[in-house]
């Protein structure tokens, strides 16, 4: 079985065919799940897809969306995920996220900054993984990860940086998120990079309806394209695609401890 490890299906886009969707990737062997938070305002949403039984999610507030941030929902995210946590509901987070910094926003880095040490501080507190988005910002994430030592460490999303600051990040517990760019041949540090890493240190991921594959440039990403991602991984790897899907899947559910999830299927 395949564990999309991060795929937005609370977004818009899927509002038509969000069924048809979950049904076309598990013909194909997708049989879990998890959907991060991005913003306050799409939080229930995310809450509401936890119903599912092949569905886990985060909770969190995305870099990409500061401008829409208020200092409240910091404050509003901790509550939830503790009420989340403590209740018998089943929509229990597995992490804090998608949190992180986009350094192709220089212009709001202080803001992405409070907005992201302190979600690493709220899942230190709650004694979760988190769920991290990291552009053109490997080095000081990597460093600030570091200064924190959150126990639970978590997923490095849609990882992009060198083999050297992988091995970092690695070497602090955290597993990297592998999805649509390494089907790109001018991917190529990238590529290198994924048949390099260790059998734990990876899991896989299609940041769904964004990063396309090669081929499906302009469309909207779907978690059905797991598979297609997950064989390339294993041609690059020198692996079986099933020794591929079982170590990522394995490694999504250590991660996120996932309760009910048997990654050998």
């Amino acid at each position: 079985m395949l564990i999309d490890a991060h795929c937005h299906l609370d977004a818009v886009e899927f509002d038509t065919d969000r069924d048809s969707v979950f049904s076309a990737a598990q013909a194909v062997g997708v049989g879990h799940f998890i959907v991060p938070g991005t913003r306050r305002a799409r939080w229930h949403n995310v809450l509401a897809l936890a119903e599912r039984d092949e569905v886990s999610i985060c909770l969190g507030l995305h870099p990409y969306f500061v401008a829409q941030h208020q200092l409240s929902d910091l404050g509003a995210l901790e509550t939830l995920v503790n009420q989340q946590l403590s209740g018998a509901s089943s929509a229990r987070p597995m992490a804090i996220g998608e949190c992180g910094i986009d350094g192709r926003f220089p212009e709001s880095l202080s803001e992405q900054w409070r907005y992201f040490d302190e979600q690493l501080r709220i899942a230190k507190r709650c004694k979760l993984p988190v769920v991290v988005h990291c552009v053109k910002a490997n080095d000081t994430v990597s460093k600030r990860l570091r200064q924190l030592c959150l126990p639970e460490a978590g997923l490095i999303h849609a990882f992009a940086g060198s083999y050297e600051q992988a091995v970092r990040l690695l070497d602090l517990g955290y597993v990297l998120g592998v999805g649509g760019a390494v089907t790109y041949e001018r991917a190529q540090r990238l590529r290198r990079v994924v048949a390099k890493l260790p059998d734990d240190g990876f899991v896989l991921e299609t940041d769904s309806p964004d990063m396309p594959l090669n081929g499906y440039q302009g469309q909207r990403n779907e978690p059905a394209r797991l598979a297609q991602v997950a064989q390339e991984v294993a041609k690059l790897r020198g692996q079986r695609l099933s020794t591929v899907a079982s170590l990522s899947s394995a490694n999504a559910a250590r991660v996120f401890k996932l309760p009910h999830v048997d990654s050998r299927r």
